[in-house]
């Protein structure tokens, strides 16, 4: 199987045992790709790495674009996996976290979203890890045009 990298690699240390943690992402086509030998058969369209779950170990954020059991519709979701003897385990399979999922990124410990409203409208939100997926922790901006959004999620 040929594998082409992507441009992007993540080698983080742990400082207190001093060995490497990698995360690896692998696309094979358009639609097709592996982080850390678990197959993710959807288009990537963002790859981060953070302490989500607050373990001191760092966990990938993956953005994928699929649809879901209860929201059939393609869209942009996140993938959220841990490292287990150097292969990637599912920490959350997210189906969505608010409103319709535009950019995320993560900082500070929490996972912070960029989303749109039904009605056309902006919202910038922090999630944090709440044991069994992403709870809802407060807005930084919400009900505002595309452009003040971009400006404070990207503050």
């Amino acid at each position: 199987m040929n594998h082409r990298l992507l441009p992007i690699f993540f080698m983080l240390f742990c400082t207190s045992i001093c060995t490497a943690q990698t995360f690896e992402l692998k696309k094979e086509h358009d639609s097709l790709y592996y982080i850390n030998g678990w197959r993710l058969p959807y288009p990537v369209y963002q790859f981060q790495t953070g302490d989500v779950d607050g373990d001191g170990r760092d966990d990938a954020i993956v953005g994928v674009i699929k649809g879901t059991r209860f929201y059939p519709e393609k869209a942009r979701r996140i993938f959220i996996f841990k490292q287990v003897n150097g292969k990637a385990r599912p920490l959350w399979l997210g189906s969505k976290l608010g409103g319709i999922l535009k950019d995320f990124r993560y900082i500070d410990g929490v996972i912070r979203a960029l989303e749109s409203t039904t009605d056309g409208r902006y919202v910038v939100s922090d999630y944090r890890w709440g044991g069994f997926g992403m709870n809802f922790d407060h807005y930084l901006i919400k009900d505002v045009d595309m452009q003040t959004a971009i400006k404070t999620f990207s503050q």
